[in-house]
């Protein structure tokens, strides 16, 4: 099957220097496009070397590795052109390719022909673009293992399978309402309230797995706040290994937000060292302060550091700020503190305040209010409304309530799991993508 009429191409590899580029191609005149560029076209699952060839003129040389339609990444007839790599030759080799019929691909455009080929579902396309943007590897391994045929599947898979659980569910207790209630087995209500937990309990593990993917995908920002001199920028630096922030014993020295991206327990963490929140003492400084106070509020995991003598009060209301927060003593090679004691100095606590951090955003994965909005929520509310129908299944006083309680489950999954991708949803997904995948 071919989704579109006319035949696409781009370079496939990161620009730069380096050994090799990879110009691909995927479309009806595939072949000919490999014919006008590298006179050849291989058979399918070889690979052939030739000279590549611009209206006549040498522009590199390399392999050509041909693909048949459904057998591609696309599903359709696909060409690759393996050139050097650079700048240059493989901008020439694209060049040709544009010249001999193909147009230029639009950012994501071979993967989401992939999808409308039936290659990969929506949830595997996401995952392709989570597994090229993976910051660790524990979210490389999360994409992967969206991505692996030998696995339980991808979410929409999964959803559809735990609506069918929800049917099974929901059809013991339809079926109980038609026959008198002295016929039904001695431990019904029992049995049938704990297999609709067991469902509620695997419908809560997929939400919380879908969260953990989102943390995973997009990283989780973690501020460090504190009045001026607390120790945030010395922290900072620790938790990076590096000197990213200037230091100084001065107070004020940061008078904007500096951050940096790491890892934290295998969780991709953008950590932001923030100008001391404190009565402002000229306008810059004003701006600073304003600026971290709305970062502590949009944290997910806000670090407040409390130093020797520190003002405690303003700590504590410098905390309520975030659902999520770490208190920590810093400084505490001069003088330990009531909180978790670390020292940027000589490096003791930072593991423990690691621990802490991993901590958190395992409870934010777990948590049902624990995430922001974007493609995967609708799923995630699905999951949770119908887990508290099923958890209501227990405490209904009677059958029919209990039924009531189990269709609305099946009803509201039922939903999610055949609800069609919408334009705007696809639109989101695929320009997350780069030229050429």
């Amino acid at each position: 099957m071919t989704v579109s009429g006319d035949t696409i191409a781009a370079i496939s590899t990161a620009p730069g220097r380096g050994g090799v580029a990879v110009v691909r191609v995927s479309g009806p005149d595939s072949f000919a496009v490999a014919r006008a560029v590298a006179g050849t076209v291989p058979d399918p699952g070889a690979f052939r070397f030739a000279q590549f060839r611009h209206g006549g003129a040498a522009v590199d040389s390399g392999l050509v590795l041909a693909f048949r339609a459904p057998r591609s990444y696309t599903g359709e007839d696909a060409v690759e052109f393996h050139c050097h790599g650079g700048t240059v030759a493989p901008a020439r080799v694209l060049d040709a390719a544009l010249s001999s019929g193909a147009r230029q691909a639009a950012p994501g455009e071979f993967t989401k022909r992939a999808f409308l080929n039936g290659k990969l579902d929506l949830d595997q396309a996401s995952a392709v673009i989570d597994l090229i943007d993976a910051k660790t590897a524990r979210a490389a391994d999360a994409a992967l293992a969206e991505l692996d045929p030998g696995s339980r599947g991808t979410g929409a898979k999964r959803l559809k399978e735990l609506y069918s659980q929800a049917i099974d569910v929901s059809s013991v207790f339809e079926h109980a309402l038609d026959i008198d209630e002295g016929d039904l087995p001695p431990d019904f209500a029992e049995s049938t309230a704990r297999s609709a937990a067991a469902l509620a309990e695997s419908l809560e593990a997929e939400a919380a797995r879908l969260r953990e993917k989102r943390i995973l995908r997009d990283g989780a920002l973690v501020v460090l706040a504190g009045e001026p001199n607390a120790g945030k920028s010395s922290l900072l630096n620790a938790l990076l290994d590096s000197d990213r922030a200037i230091v100084s014993p001065v107070p004020g020295t940061t008078r904007d937000a500096i951050d940096a991206w790491t890892s934290i327990r295998g969780w991709p963490v953008r950590i932001v060292d923030t100008a001391g929140i404190r009565r402002a003492g000229d306008p810059v400084e004003a701006q600073g302060v304003a600026r971290s106070e709305s970062l502590a509020a949009a944290a997910d995991v806000l670090v407040v550091l409390v130093p020797p003598g520190g003002d405690a009060a303003a700590a504590d209301a410098i905390a309520a700020r975030s659902a999520r927060t770490i208190v920590v003593s810093s400084k505490c090679d001069l003088a330990r503190g009531r909180h978790l004691n670390v020292s940027s100095a000589t490096r003791e606590g930072i593991e423990e305040l690691e621990d802490a951090v991993a901590r958190a955003l395992e409870d934010m994965a777990a948590s049902p209010d624990g995430g922001r909005a974007d493609e995967t929520s609708s799923r995630i509310a699905a999951l949770a409304s119908a887990a508290r129908s099923l958890r209501a299944v227990a405490a209904a006083p009677d059958p029919a309530a209990a039924a009531n309680s189990a269709a609305a489950a099946a009803r509201i999954l039922g939903e999610a799991a055949g609800a069609e991708y919408s334009n705007d949803l696809m639109d989101r997904i695929f320009s997350r993508f780069c030229v050429g995948k």
